[in-house]
């Protein structure tokens, strides 16, 4: 381990921010498949919903490096302001993004739904408030854009961090992790895995699942876990991706993926965070990262779409992987126009505004 101190004062961890756009790619080709492979054993990524765990684990982990040491001097206020330009024009955008993909689904039903209950949806899509009402969409706790419910728990932990997290010493934040990892195997024993959170009847477990990893972050930060070597961006990417890909087993996966958690994510980012990225996948880690919020946020429409073809067609063999393929390839893409000419400007001018009302 290294004495955090050696460490540049808020440096940007390149090579962390490259391992979350690869879990985003995972996420996003997971959700290709599991709507055209129902057997899930069958499907080549089908622990990739653990990439939401990495995500929660590394968030605990960046908050408290950048905020630890000013969130008393910013306050509480000016904390939120910051989190919200960074994560919610892009909550807006899921949202209406989803709004659109509901009325073009090519052969989807729209004549069950009233448009105030559509109005509704969209309503707490855009504050990020749970309504798991669409039966055809199996209960989604943001049905218009399903992976806003671990933005959701993102906002949670973020006011717990900034009422009384970060006031905490180091001991009693371990202390919490411990705990919260105990909530996070009960949770996974009684569930037989830790994939809930995102629809009505697993709400909860959503609660779980950021409690352990947030903490977990904090903690792998608070005690300076970190790991210097020299393995670089290629090495952790080989390291995390077969977490995503390992096989689906019923009667094993509430073992292997709390394992995964509690363990295997800390020590993944206490690797990142002490390993250097080389000049030939600088660009690489910072273009993945750049790209991974705005492909995490902007890519679900997309998939009630391919679900509707889906319907149809019944995409199967290597018809279905090149329309994955494909479909991610223009999925990135896509992402990067919404972070060049959407998310980065409309961020650069909240935070002129910001800066303008402080002065």
């Amino acid at each position: 381990m290294t004495n955090f101190e050696t460490i540049k004062p808020k440096q940007h961890f390149k090579i962390l921010d490259g391992l979350r756009g690869v879990a985003a790619i995972a996420v996003v080709i997971y959700h290709f498949l599991e709507i055209a492979i129902s057997d899930y054993s069958k499907n080549l990524f089908a622990h990739s919903f653990l990439a939401v765990d990495f995500f929660f684990c590394l968030s605990g982990f960046v908050i408290a490096y950048a905020y630890d040491d000013r969130i008393a001097k910013i306050g509480i206020v000016e904390f939120f302001k910051l989190r919200l330009i960074r994560l919610h024009p892009l909550v807006v955008l899921g949202s209406i993004l989803g709004l659109i993909g509901y009325f073009v689904l090519p052969y989807g039903d729209i004549a069950n739904r009233s448009i105030s209950e559509v109005l509704l949806l969209f309503i707490c899509s855009l504050l990020l408030i749970p309504l798991p009402i669409m039966k055809e969409r199996y209960y989604n706790n943001f049905g218009l854009n399903a992976p806003a419910w671990s933005l959701f728990w993102e906002y949670i932990a973020n006011i717990f961090y900034s009422i009384f997290l970060y006031r905490l010493s180091r001991k009693m934040i371990l202390l919490l992790t411990c705990i919260a990892g105990i909530a996070l195997v009960y949770v996974s024993y009684h569930a037989k895995g830790i994939s809930g959170g995102w629809g009505g009847d697993t709400f909860w477990h959503g609660a779980a699942r950021i409690s352990y990893c947030f903490l977990a972050g904090m903690t792998v930060y608070r005690f300076k876990w970190i790991i210097p070597s020299k393995i670089g961006f290629l090495g952790l990417s080989l390291l995390l991706f077969p977490t995503f890909i390992y096989p689906f087993n019923q009667e094993f996966n509430f073992i292997t993926e709390p394992l995964i958690v509690l363990f295997y994510f800390p020590f993944i980012i206490a690797l990142g965070a002490g390993t250097e990225t080389s000049k030939n996948t600088e660009k690489v880690c910072v273009f993945s990262g750049n790209i991974s919020y705005p492909l995490y946020m902007t890519h679900y429409f997309a998939m009630w779409i391919f679900a509707s073809y889906n319907q149809t067609y019944k995409f199967t063999g290597p018809t279905l992987y090149t329309v994955v393929f494909i479909g991610t390839l223009l999925l990135i893409g896509f992402a990067y126009l919404v972070m060049t000419y959407i998310d980065v400007p409309i961020r650069k001018y909240l935070t002129g505004k910001n800066k303008v009302q402080k002065a």
